[in-house]
């Protein structure tokens, strides 16, 4: 089983995707943890999900970071597309009203034939 978490990197609400996760371990047991590798929001609770918990599951962990620094503006999308493109069987999602690529990733994963489970925060 291979889940992509994609978020926004103003997320505050770490309890959400740790509860995701874990509601994704019972269902499926160990499985590959995919994302963008950034250092704040949801991606960073993921990542920290899997040190504490996740790799003692047995899950493992794949990060695509974003190329900021040689590609702009135009790094995240091209993250988000790689993700996509590198196949998953589920995209757990955590949008905030004021992100795009969280959106984006949404909807290429929809695209792909790939489930997407959204979880609301304000």
């Amino acid at each position: 089983m291979r889940v992509i978490v994609t978020g926004s990197r103003a997320l505050k609400d770490e309890a959400a995707v740790y509860d995701a996760l874990w509601g994704v371990y019972q269902e499926h047991g160990p499985f590959q943890l995919v994302h963008g590798a950034c250092s704040t929001g949801a991606d960073f609770y993921a990542e920290l999900w899997h040190r504490i918990a996740g790799r003692g599951l047995g899950c493992t962990e794949e990060k695509f970071p974003a190329a900021w620094s040689t590609r702009g503006r135009a790094a995240g999308p091209e993250r988000n597309e790689r993700m996509i493109e590198a196949g998953a069987d589920l995209v757990l999602a955590f949008p905030l009203p004021e992100g795009s690529g969280t959106q984006m990733t949404m909807r290429l994963a929809r695209e792909a034939g790939i489930e997407v489970r959204e979880y609301g925060h304000g």
